[in-house]
């Protein structure tokens, strides 16, 4: 596996671990019991951004390890994916 390739899947690894972590600990303004003039009452009070930027690369790195070892080893071969209708 090249080096573009590996860095497409992890970014594309990384894209959906974000939308799965994103809301993780998030409390609204509404929950929290303290809406402010202006603001909606949804609105998230501390997202913390940073904590799941960082959450969200360490999930993606552990997933992209895993599936850079099942390619690199074989694991699992397109021979075995025959069972696919119309897949070769």
């Amino acid at each position: 596996m090249g080096l573009a390739l590996s860095i497409a899947v992890f970014f594309i690894i990384w894209w959906v671990v974000l939308f799965a972590v994103l809301p993780w600990g998030v409390r609204s303004h509404e929950e929290q019991g303290s809406v402010e003039p202006g603001t909606v009452e949804s609105a998230p009070v501390a997202p913390r951004l940073a904590a799941k930027f960082i959450a969200t690369t360490l999930i993606a790195a552990l997933i992209f390890a895993g599936f850079f070892v099942t390619v690199t080893y074989e694991l699992i071969s397109l021979e075995s994916l025959t069972f696919i209708p119309n897949f070769r």
